[in-house]
């Protein structure tokens, strides 16, 4: 329970105390774009490493070197806890837009920090309104942005049985010809969603694969991007959760 005190009462802090730089990025990001992207990105991943410490999570990182440092990339990876975000983004080379669902939108103050990231919220039920999210992503690795989206379109319920992923999803790479990098999580739900509401010590295992751009990709597979790379992840999986 103590840990899922400390977890909470860090968050709520950060967002309360953090309104004023919250007012001063929206200045900045009226004269300069680019500090302010860089800033937000600074701050909230010192506040993630925060709760990643609070949380008591040992996050081994396997495979970062694959990561390009100088271009944008579509992260694709499994997703089965809300601490996915939470020990993924601290890692991110560049200004990165997470992918999320629209619900998370209304939750204040963290909406504010989310848009200052470039964070895009989906409505899965709303077909038009999530083809508009894919073109506002393509819009974000134009211009310079990675973006990162889970493609099983919600958390996973078991370790290793990964949901089917989004073909619509790697249209963002498709479109503009971004390196794709799977992203493996191993053992994320431990921290949190195993034993709800109590946060426990947990070991994660994160591994960043190679990226690949859709030309290098057979042609035949090119054609289910979300068979293709949903077997990368599981293999990886697979290979890692021994280690946990």
């Amino acid at each position: 329970m103590i840990r899922l005190v400390l977890v909470v009462s860090f968050v709520v802090l950060f967002l309360t105390l953090t309104i004023p730089v919250m007012i001063a990025e929206s200045v900045i990001g009226r004269l300069n774009p680019g500090l302010k992207s860089r800033s937000s990105l600074a701050i909230v991943n010192w506040a993630f490493r925060c709760v990643r410490f609070l949380a008591g999570t040992k996050v081994d990182y396997i495979g970062l070197e694959n990561v390009p440092s100088d271009t944008p990339v579509l992260y694709v990876g499994n997703h089965r806890s809300y601490f996915d975000i939470v020990l993924t983004y601290p890692k991110v080379s560049r200004p990165t837009g997470y992918i999320s669902k629209k619900e998370i939108e209304k939750v204040p103050l963290l909406n504010v920090w989310m848009r200052n990231l470039h964070c895009l919220f989906l409505d899965r039920k709303d077909i038009k309104a999530g083809l508009q999210t894919i073109l506002q992503a393509i819009d974000l690795i134009k211009s310079g942005k990675s973006v990162c989206i889970f493609p099983e379109g919600t958390r996973a319920k078991t370790e290793g049985r990964l949901l089917p992923f989004n073909e619509g999803s790697f249209k963002i790479a498709v479109k503009t010809g971004c390196p794709i990098v799977p992203v493996t999580i191993v053992n994320s739900a431990a921290i949190l969603e195993n034993h709800f509401p109590f946060i426990r010590k947990a070991h994660v295992i994160i591994e960043y694969g190679k990226p690949l751009c859709v030309k290098e990709i057979p042609k035949e597979q090119q054609k289910h991007l979300g068979v293709y790379f949903k077997q990368i992840i599981e293999e990886t999986h697979a290979k890692n959760a021994p280690n946990i």
